[in-house]
């Protein structure tokens, strides 16, 4: 039988063979002649020219190079039907719609989750002793040393700007991911060095003389350092904005998934932050630095190679332009029509027809009444008419396109808010402090005080599977919402429970106090009988804390930011830890200052037997309040956006 034969009974049949009939939509075949009827299409047959050769053929066939047609054997039937693609725009590797059944989901997700618990680790594994590095392998004495941390972990953080815009704008996540994970890798393995070679590190002390690190020493060291802050910042907003992606939110089955997906990435986070706390850290003091960085630098890879491992599995969105240019548009178009009436019917306003946006990787956003001066960027004026729409950017904005600064506006109020929490929990140096001051022996053990901040971690493992399987199902039950809670309840939850954190502290420190006037300590520098695990309740309401607020910040930020601008707003979640580290430096600042004139010891001094350690948590827990009322005004007025 020639192929012509052959084609011909493949689409017409004879009295052997059932007619094949359009197999890429109405077909799903089972063998290599039998293709059963998929119930969603109604057959339509298939035509041949006068010479055999098929017209329109299916998908599952190609066209060669001499013009004849043949089977592809990397083609998977697809029936057209809209339940079996997602409905959020994403695509698979290829650029080809995604399929439910084969890309995303939690399958996919594994992965990404085993990504960032590896690359926590290293981060940690790094960042938990950098000071001690500093302090004794370098000779930096305690004020610079602690001034270098600060910085750089600032650094880590702003960064994630960075990488937000170029993954929004221009790469995508995937590929923002994969290029700074790299840039994290090549600066771990510069700070393993660093830590190897005797050239890189300065001779030992000799006695209480201490040489200086060399420019090269200082250099390689702070190469490295700086490295791993650009790569941890610039994929720290696209990883678990990527994660999120890979369930459709159009779908409530796994709107209900993608919820879950943030606790159980926060619980992989300090998974690896428990690993580098411990097992790490007694590494870098037993075994070497040289050993305690390279196993770090061992996860990183770890961690890259499971990213890349599941590349055909993801589900990928188009990165939709830069979305700082489109803010900006928004802003000068408005100015620019400033003098013209708004229409009274919002459907004059312009948008482009169909379904998709005009922004690449971006579903339309319905028009809101709010802000209406920025609705004066979407109006038709006779010059815009005359130049059809689309010729100048910079005087005529979708109003998709205007929704989203309008969405960024409302979502201000709720970000600033968030700076004051991670205020209070910059305050784990005075909760370390207030720890070296009781008493730290456990049985024949000394429990060194920074190690409590293990319960802050254990304390986030318990109550994310707690809040996960039994707290959604009852808060479903009562209030209808397939999450349970809405974003902004579990972060007003997580603001409550912040100040309980605040409370408990304060009143460790009065019962501190109060024995240590009993025991006649006031005057004397030294820790008072009280057991250091008093501490253990503040830590635990601390990880609480995280587990409502800090979770459903990122959530909340990742489901009210638009589509094309995930990234970047998952990053001013991530900038509010270093605006939160700086307010609580202001305010250590301040009190100082103020508590300390004329004369008086102040409430943090050196000797806290001498102070008021309970007053400042007092007001810190007073501030939390004021911010929660705060909070609460501008949640119950949020508006959520509509798609």
């Amino acid at each position: 039988m020639d192929e012509a034969e052959e084609r011909r009974l493949l689409v017409q049949g004879d009295g052997d063979h059932e007619p094949l009939l359009l197999p890429s939509q109405s077909h799903r075949q089972t063998t290599a002649s039998s293709w059963p009827v998929l119930s969603c299409w109604p057959p339509s047959s298939f035509l041949l020219n006068e010479e055999s050769k098929l017209i329109n053929p299916p998908n599952s066939w190609i066209q060669t190079e001499t013009g004849d047609w043949q089977r592809d054997e990397e083609w998977e039937p697809w029936p057209e039907d809209a339940s079996v693609y997602t409905g959020d725009g994403s695509v698979d590797i290829k650029g080809r719609p995604a399929a439910r059944r084969t890309t995303g989901n939690w399958r996919a997700c594994f992965f990404i989750l085993g990504t960032e618990c590896c690359e926590r680790l290293a981060y940690y594994g790094i960042a938990n002793n950098l000071v001690t590095y500093l302090k004794i392998k370098l000779h930096q004495g305690n004020l610079e040393a602690a001034r270098n941390v600060t910085t750089w972990q600032g650094t880590c953080y702003l960064t994630a700007l960075i990488g937000a815009i170029l993954a929004d704008s221009y790469w995508g996540k995937y590929w923002t991911i994969a290029v700074f994970s790299s840039v994290y890798f090549i600066g771990l393995a510069v700070l393993t060095l660093s830590a190897s070679l005797p050239a890189l590190q300065p001779p030992s002390c000799f006695g209480s003389v201490c040489p200086e690190s060399s420019l090269l020493q200082n250099g390689t060291f702070f190469l490295g350092l700086y490295m791993i802050a650009l790569g941890t910042g610039g994929i720290k907003p696209c990883v678990s904005s990527f994660g999120a992606d890979q369930f459709d939110d159009s779908d409530p089955t796994e709107r209900v998934k993608q919820g879950s997906f943030f606790n159980w990435f926060y619980f992989c986070i300090n998974i690896g932050a428990l690993v580098a706390g411990t097992v790490i850290v007694w590494i870098q003091d037993n075994s070497g630095w040289g050993i305690g960085f390279a196993v770090p630098t061992v996860f990183m890879a770890l961690a890259i190679a499971s990213f890349f491992s599941a590349s055909n599995m993801y589900r990928y969105q188009k990165p939709g332009g830069s979305p700082v240019t489109r803010v900006c548009q928004v802003v000068v178009a408005a100015f620019r029509k400033w003098r013209i009436k708004l229409p009274l019917d919002a459907s004059l306003l312009y948008e482009v027809d169909g379904q998709s946006s005009a922004i690449k990787g971006s579903r339309k956003l319905e028009h809101t009444s709010e802000l209406e001066f920025l609705d004066k960027a979407a109006i038709i004026s006779s010059t815009d008419a005359k130049s059809d729409f689309s010729a100048n950017p910079w005087r005529l904005c979708t109003v998709t396109q205007v929704e989203e600064l309008k969405i960024l506006v409302r979502m201000f109020p709720v970000w600033a808010t968030t700076i004051i929490f991670s205020g209070v929990f910059a305050q784990n140096s005075v909760f370390v402090e207030q720890g070296m001051v009781l008493d730290k022996r456990v049985g024949s053990f000394d429990v060194p005080p920074a190690s409590l901040l293990t319960f802050d971690v254990i304390s986030v493992m318990i109550w994310i599977p707690i809040y996960d399987r039994v707290l959604i199902p009852i808060a479903r039950k009562f209030t209808g919402r397939e999450k349970g809670f809405s974003e902004l309840q579990r972060m007003g939850i997580g603001l409550v429970l912040s100040i309980v954190t605040m409370v408990s502290a304060a009143l460790v420190e009065l019962k501190r106090l109060e024995v240590a006037r009993t025991e006649g300590l006031i005057h004397e520098n030294v820790a008072v009988p009280m057991s250091i695990l008093w501490q253990i309740p503040q830590y635990c309401f601390a990880g609480a804390a995280e587990v409502f607020t800090a979770i459903g910040q990122v959530e909340f930020f990742y489901g009210q930011a638009p589509d094309a601008m995930r990234s970047l707003c998952a990053a001013l979640a991530l900038v509010t830890v270093t605006l939160g580290s700086y307010l609580s430096s202001i305010i250590l600042t301040l009190v100082s200052y103020l508590t300390t004139q004329g004369g008086d010891a102040g409430w943090i001094p050196d000797n806290l037997n001498e102070g008021h350690l309970d007053r400042f948590f007092w007001l810190m827990a007073g501030i939390s309040f004021v911010n929660l009322l705060v909070y609460i005004g501008c949640a119950m007025r949020y508006k959520y956006k509509n798609v």
